[in-house]
């Protein structure tokens, strides 16, 4: 069989080094107006940009493997298809998310027997690559190291936790961020006005900042912005006009940006928790409208309201941990949406509270001291002593009932030997410590007088 017959057939389901074929008819829109050239790229210039990284690598035309990490509509797969084109490669798409590791190697022998017989390298992109478990992407490994195919995976995951190491030092990551308004809007228009691939036949009028208002709904994805353009042109029809009020039956309603069990579900309530701990109650509001509008249990928030509580305002306000837990209550006993109150009302009062980490860090030093010191015996005098043989081995000789003192306070010591003098707990100086800070002196003062006392 000639070299072309053997190749050929495979090929025509891949992309070949003339660039990415294109769409078939009746594609959704996003899929047609697919940039294809990197002069019709939009966005990313800190990789693409003159003497970037990337763009460097396009114009050696040899690039290496790589992960590409965006969210979602940023042009993580539009990119590695004109990397292939402009590389001279063969492109050969695989989902992480339907296929196997069997369709892996099958790639991979298709990919040797290409290299040996006529040369051209191959670039596998693996879309959704977190969704391969370890083993999976191990998998990947010797083949990368070989040069069989050069890998280029995508993912809207955060690397660092999705991707075996291995793998990574053979990849390098490029961050892609999210399209900027006015990059999303020049996609729209081009849209519009393109009558090969985009709705430039369908002869519609557009009412000023149609395309600027989908833009800013469509936080940054491309796609979901073509998406609701094309879902507006068929409800205007051809000729028709696209009204702010056809766009916004056309998108429906905005999903919040939120994956509750991905890296902004970690993202959103670090930011929630940084704006309670900054006293901002504004920020706090909308980060914890952000989780529920994605979907988040609010039991969970609710458990982290409480968290906040003891370790951000702890004593400079007692009652901040009274406030949650009856904000946890509330929401159990109402439900949603009425019990999302209660939660807005604690995450105000946290983010108006005064704060003090002191018996956060009073604890931790604590526990440190406990486990460096786990064999430090309990001082005899504040031993209990409930039998006749423990008295006469001197089993809380000595211990003084502090009501009982002149002062109320005795001199003596609560702490092992080797620990006596030691400070975990300092209070703050805003706030109910206040308070506790002239309780802490006065107490102090009492213990040292009795000792002089007894001295």
């Amino acid at each position: 069989m000639a070299t072309d017959d053997l190749f050929g057939a495979a090929d025509e389901a891949e992309e070949s080094t003339r660039g990415p074929r294109a769409p078939r008819p009746g594609a959704p829109l996003a899929a047609r107006m697919r940039p294809r050239s990197l002069d019709e790229f939009r966005g990313q210039t800190h990789l693409l940009g003159e003497g970037k990284a990337l763009r460097t690598m396009l114009e050696r035309g040899s690039p290496s493997s790589m992960i590409l990490w965006g969210p979602p509509g940023s042009g993580k797969t539009t990119l590695a298809r004109l990397i292939a084109a402009e590389s001279n490669t063969t492109f050969v798409p695989f989902s992480a998310v339907t296929e196997g590791i069997g369709r892996v190697r099958e790639i991979i022998g298709e990919a040797a027997m290409r290299l040996e017989a006529t040369g051209r390298r191959t670039i596998l992109f693996c879309d959704e690559i977190h969704r391969f478990n370890k083993a999976q992407q191990d998998a990947f490994l010797p083949h990368v190291e070989a040069g069989t195919v050069t890998l280029i995976g995508a993912t809207t995951e955060n690397p660092s936790f999705e991707i075996v190491r291995p793998l990574l030092s053979r990849a390098p990551v490029f961050v892609l961020e999210a399209l900027g308004g006015d990059d999303v809007a020049a996609i729209l228009h081009a849209a519009l006005d393109d009558r090969d691939r985009g709705l430039g036949t369908m002869e519609l009028e557009v009412d000023d900042g149609v395309a600027e208002g989908l833009a800013e709904e469509s936080d940054g994805d491309a796609r979901r912005a073509l998406g609701a353009l094309e879902a507006a042109a068929r409800l205007a029809g051809p000729g028709g006009r696209i009204t702010r009020e056809v766009a916004a039956e056309a998108l429906q309603h905005r999903f919040a940006v939120y994956d509750k069990g991905g890296e902004e579900h970690f993202n959103v309530i670090s930011a929630l928790h940084k704006a309670v701990r900054g006293s901002d109650a504004d920020g706090a509001l909308y980060w914890l409208a952000r989780m529920i509008e994605g979907g988040e249990d609010p039991l969970y928030i609710a458990r982290r309201l409480v968290r906040m509580a003891s370790e951000d305002i702890g004593l400079a306000d007692p009652e901040a941990l009274e406030v949650t837990l009856a904000a946890r209550d509330a929401f159990h006993f109402l439900g949603p949406p009425e019990g999302e109150l209660a939660l807005a009302e604690a995450t105000v009062y946290l983010a108006l509270a005064p704060k003090s980490n002191r018996v956060y860090t009073a604890w931790k030093e604590a526990r440190t001291a406990a486990r460096e010191s786990p064999g430090e015996g309990v001082p005899l005098h504040i031993r209990n002593a409930p039998t006749r043989l423990m008295k006469d081995l001197g089993y809380g000789s000595g211990y003084q009932y502090d009501p009982d003192t002149t002062s109320g306070v005795s001199g003596q010591s609560y702490l092992p030997d080797r620990l006596a003098g030691r400070r975990f707990y300092t209070p703050g100086r805003f706030g109910y410590e206040k308070t506790l800070a002239e309780r802490i002196a006065w107490f102090d003062a009492r213990r040292q007088e009795a000792r002089d006392a007894s001295s």
